[in-house]
């Protein structure tokens, strides 16, 4: 299929692909390749947001991809909201959130919308995530809690085996199964649930955007729904490898990501609850300190450094009700 069948103008395309792209032009070729070859009959509408990038992304996504509704935003808004923006473009019933770093395989596309035609209850799909090696990575995952990220930051999760994880340890990548939240990276999304429960919060600059999205969809009776059939090869992080003033130090994302999970229990669980996973982060830090102080703890950073952290960003949120950008 040619890049103009795949991506020819309909008034009614098969499926709305809204992609986000922040300083990953050296990945867009193999991107929009891959989703060229994946189409396999289907009209794609094409929308994407460039977050002001400097490697110069949206003059060569102009030129060498006319067939994209491109967006140039002046400045980085953040993955959730860039994403809201191509909200009034979406042409098709169903749409495909897609990262650049996401490498979409044949069969993937129809095998997802297959998934939305055999469960009409189905709101949210996502499929199996595996990196260019091969190694399957977390695609079908359970909401996180200030207990099971407790347990998992500690190492404590074995003495727990009935405790429900992010992350189940017996999860089986081959079969499939309704889930409480599936990665970004590559979602799919019935037009449906947008117009009833809004796409991203727009107060997650980064992270737990799509945790929050499918919470929102089961909340209101939708279901989300793994797909073992096919694979979508995932790099990961290459937007924030690009982002020299934030990876810099390891202290600007690492805060972004503590801030969306402060904002995220804020907003599902209350203070109460927020201040609950704060003492629960400020009891995991004690046990790392004790497990590292008798030496069963090796790579752990300096002793409640997590804690602090959580508790200087809660006082920058206003106690987890505000975003810092």
């Amino acid at each position: 299929m040619t890049l103009n069948e795949a991506f020819r103008r309909s008034e009614n395309p098969d499926l709305s692909v809204i992609v986000v792209n922040y300083n990953t032009l050296h990945l867009v070729p193999e991107m929009m390749t891959a989703l060229v070859a994946a189409a396999e009959g289907l009209t794609l509408q094409v929308i994407v947001i460039d977050n002001a990038s400097r490697d110069g992304s949206a003059g060569h996504i102009r030129q060498d991809w006319p067939q994209v509704e491109l967006l140039a935003n002046t400045e980085n808004v953040g993955f959730g909201r860039a994403n809201n923006q191509a909200l009034p473009l979406v042409r098709s019933a169903n749409v495909l959130l897609l990262n650049t770093d996401a490498f979409v395989q044949p069969g993937s596309l129809r095998a997802a919308l297959g998934v939305l035609a055999q469960h009409p209850e189905c709101g949210i799909v996502g499929v199996r995530l595996v990196g260019r090696d091969g190694t399957v990575q977390p695609s079908c995952r359970y909401f996180p809690t200030a207990w099971n990220l407790l347990l998992v930051s500690t190492g404590l999760a074995k003495l727990f085996p009935r405790a429900r994880l992010i992350d189940d340890p017996h999860w089986d990548d081959r079969r499939p199964a309704e889930c409480d939240w599936v990665p970004g990276a590559f979602l799919l999304i019935r037009k449906a649930v947008v117009d009833q429960v809004g796409l991203f919060d727009p107060r997650f600059f980064l992270y737990y955007e799509e945790v929050d999205l499918c919470r929102a969809a089961k909340r209101v009776g939708w279901t989300v729904r793994y797909c073992p059939d096919t694979d979508v090869v995932h790099i990961g992080g290459e937007s924030a490898k690009s982002e020299g003033n934030l990876s810099a130090a390891g202290r600007q994302l690492p805060a972004l990501q503590v801030e969306s999970e402060l904002l995220y229990f804020r907003k599902h669980y209350g203070l109460a609850g927020v201040l609950g996973g704060l003492a629960l982060g400020l009891l995991g830090d004690a046990i790392l300190a004790s497990k590292k102080l008798l030496g069963r703890a090796r790579g752990a950073g300096p002793p409640f450094s997590h804690s602090a952290l959580a508790w200087r960003v809660f006082m920058r949120t206003r106690l987890a009700t505000r975003p810092t950008r």
